[in-house]
C-alpha cells in the first residue's frame, strides 16, 4: 500500500510534468491515452483487471519506471522460488513456466501479490501463443 501511495504521489505531483486536470480521474486519464487497458475480470471479486500498455512509457515515465520494477522484483521473487525460469543471458530475455507453477498446493504458498504475477505471466504467455 506504501508503494501505490508513493506512485499516486508522483502521478498527481510530478514536477509540471504530464498533469492530471483535478476534474479527472488517474484511471480514465490513462485509458483515455491509452496508457491502460482493461484485460480481463477477477473471477474472486468481479471487478475489471487492468494491464499497462508501452504507451505509459511516455506518457509518464516515473510510473512507467515503478512499475517497471515492480514487475520485475515479483519475476525474482517467482523465480527464487522456482516457480519460473528465467533466460537471463538472452538478448530479449525469456521466462517460461516451471511445472511448480501448476502445482496447487505449491500455488497455496505464493503471497496474494506472487500469485496475481503469477497469473499475469500465464495471462501474457498464453496471449503470447494464440
Amino acid at each position: 500500500m506504501k508503494k501505490a501511495k508513493k506512485i499516486l504521489k508522483r502521478v498527481f505531483n510530478p514536477d509540471g510534468k504530464n498533469m492530471i486536470p483535478k476534474e479527472q480521474n488517474i484511471m480514465d486519464y490513462l485509458i483515455m491515452n491509452g496508457a491502460l487497458e482493461i484485460v480481463g475480470i477477477d473471477s474472486k471479486t468481479n471487478q475489471f483487471l487492468y494491464s499497462f500498455t508501452p504507451k505509459l512509457k511516455e506518457i509518464m515515465p516515473e510510473l512507467y519506471k515503478d512499475h517497471l520494477n515492480y514487475v520485475n522484483s515479483g519475476i525474482m521473487a517467482l523465480w527464487e522460488k522456482g516457480f519460473v525460469e528465467v533466460n537471463f543471458f538472452a538478448e530479449d530475455p525469456t521466462i517460461n513456466l516451471t511445472e511448480k507453477a501448476f502445482i496447487p498446493a505449491a500455488l497455496k504458498e505464493l503471497s496474494k501479490e506472487e500469485t496475481w504475477s503469477l497469473e499475469e505471466i500465464k495471462r501474457l504467455l498464453k496471449r503470447r501463443e494464440v
